[in-house]
């Protein structure tokens, strides 16, 4: 996109999906499991929950900054991703 500046793709993408992080996902995963297994919690209301979850622990695993609350919505996002990638895997209509 601006190879003059110094840009060669996908090269900063491992600095945003840090391998670390995999245990902020499965701590996400599981409250997302836990939320919808709960009668009385809004299944919309589980997105928000996990993605604050994962915020949190970013920022204070790493502190607090604007990457890190970036880090923290994406360990939501594919938290859920995740979950619905293999509930639609497994359900197949």
């Amino acid at each position: 996109m601006y190879p003059d500046k110094g840009w060669d793709g996908f090269a900063e993408l491992p600095v945003w999906l840090d391998p670390q992080l995999t245990g902020v996902v499965i701590a996400c995963w599981c409250l997302g499991i836990a939320l919808k297994r709960t009668p009385f919690v809004p299944d919309w209301t589980i997105i928000y929950a996990v993605t604050a979850l994962a915020v949190v622990l970013v920022g204070t695993a790493e502190g607090w900054s604007a990457r890190s609350a970036i880090r923290g919505i994406l360990c939501g996002a594919f938290a859920v991703y995740g979950h619905q990638l293999v509930k639609q895997t497994a359900r197949r209509d």
